[in-house]
């Protein structure tokens, strides 16, 4: 089969979330693999998804619209139309970077009390 993406994808194994449209319905999903234009992504068995869909990568703190371009038993490739962005997500971020901070701020401080810094 003749690769046509426009860029590579790298292999991923990321906890997902797809959108079927308007009707408002999600099924957890796991994403495949990954690049700024597509995503493979896997559902369970039987699931039914229209021909666009809202995917959401949780990790990423990214969603995107997408057309399916193929489906092969429970795996669909992806193409990105749209990204959307959540402020949500992007506060969640800055969240975990000041938590992190802080525990590198506490254990500096708890290895000076020990001695050991």
């Amino acid at each position: 089969m003749q690769d046509r993406r426009q860029s590579v994808r790298d292999k991923v194994l990321y906890g997902g979330i797809a959108g079927a449209g308007d009707s408002g319905g999600t099924m957890d999903c796991v994403v495949r693999n990954f690049s700024e234009h597509g995503a493979c992504v896997e559902t369970g068995a039987g699931a039914r998804l229209p021909e666009e869909v809202k995917l959401t990568i949780v990790r990423k703190g990214r969603s995107f619209l997408a057309g399916i371009i193929w489906r092969e038993a429970n795996r669909l490739g992806l193409a990105f139309g749209t990204m959307i962005t959540d402020p949500a997500a992007s506060d969640l971020d800055a969240r975990l970077r000041r938590s992190e901070q802080k525990k590198r701020q506490l254990q500096r401080r708890i290895n000076e009390l020990l001695g050991e810094g």
